[in-house]
């Protein structure tokens, strides 16, 4: 299919949906014109889960400091809100057998994600009975995605000069082999790589870090548009995440600057995920959003 390349304005923005921060006006005629045909097919038909965990003992005073024993309580909370098990064992073992091969899909720049994170999902893991052998670090375009059988997502969040939004539908654009045709107006299709035959169906598990999440687009790290939220958002529905992520960034951006600071370019990418490629829910009408923990500047 042919794209036809468009200029989205600070206006189209603006005259997009309140609810997600998006619209249908901010989208190229092809896009919308799929929208039409598959609207029918929407995710919408049941609400999407998403969790966010805050905990504001996890930073240290310095606010860069992670406490690994406070995130694993955090962990904890996200892994029995899902599963409604207790026993973290049984918990992981909702999601995970120990036959899987499972790939952690960490963010690798400008607002990485925390190892403490990563090696926590892994030691948690291997105590529920998975080969240590058998979890793999799955970021890049080398990985050999064909012998992994799960996904385990781990973006962190934030906004992003190309795309809008750098969060959850975006971490797997390395699998594409060809970021570049993913940006600006192209970020539309980001979708498309989670249908890949190597990505489809394998991720489980959404664990969004929001620990210290960026506000601004970069490309280079600006620390003034980093804040301590102290928080996780998990899930199974990456279009939701992504939506809940954006409210959160948003919310941030509008405070600080004390008017409304739209992000540029317009995450449009979201909403594409939802009405073109089903992935989930983009609305928030549409997600259920259950806070645990500290609640103050909750940006929800």
């Amino acid at each position: 299919m042919k794209i036809k390349k468009e200029v989205i304005t600070r206006r189209d923005f603006l005259r997009g949906t309140a609810a997600t921060a998006l619209g249908l006006t901010v989208l190229p005629d092809w896009l919308k014109a799929g929208m039409v045909k598959k609207e029918t097919k929407s995710a919408a038909d049941q609400k999407s889960l998403v969790l966010v965990v805050r905990d504001e003992h996890v930073l240290d005073s310095s606010g860069n400091k992670v406490d690994k024993k406070v995130l694993g309580g955090m962990i904890s909370q996200v892994m029995t809100a899902l599963t409604g098990e207790k026993e973290m064992k049984k918990a992981w073992l909702k999601f995970f057998s120990p036959k899987d091969v499972v790939g952690l899909v960490p963010t690798p720049l400008m607002n990485p994600t925390h190892n403490e994170l990563i090696e926590f999902i892994k030691e948690s893991l291997v105590a529920a009975g998975l080969p240590e052998a058998n979890i793999r670090s799955a970021q890049g375009r080398s990985v050999d995605l064909n012998s992994i059988t799960a996904l385990i997502s781990l973006p962190g969040l934030k906004a992003h000069w190309l795309t809008g939004i750098g969060t959850v539908i975006k971490n797997y654009i390395l699998y594409s082999g060809a970021p570049r045709n993913y940006h600006y107006e192209h970020s539309t299709k980001l979708g498309e790589i989670w249908h890949l035959p190597q990505v489809k169906g394998k991720t489980r598990l959404i664990i969004v870090d929001a620990l210290r999440p960026v506000c601004d687009r970069g490309p280079q790290f600006d620390p003034r548009y980093r804040w301590p939220y102290k928080g996780l958002l998990a899930g199974t529905d990456p279009v939701a995440l992504d939506a809940v992520g954006l409210k959160i960034i948003q919310t941030k951006r509008d405070e600080l600057r004390g008017e409304h600071w739209p992000i540029s370019p317009p995450p449009i990418c979201i909403e594409a995920a939802d009405k073109i490629y089903k992935l989930g829910n983009s609305r928030l009408e549409n997600i259920e959003i259950k806070t645990i923990g500290w609640t103050q500047e909750l940006l929800l």
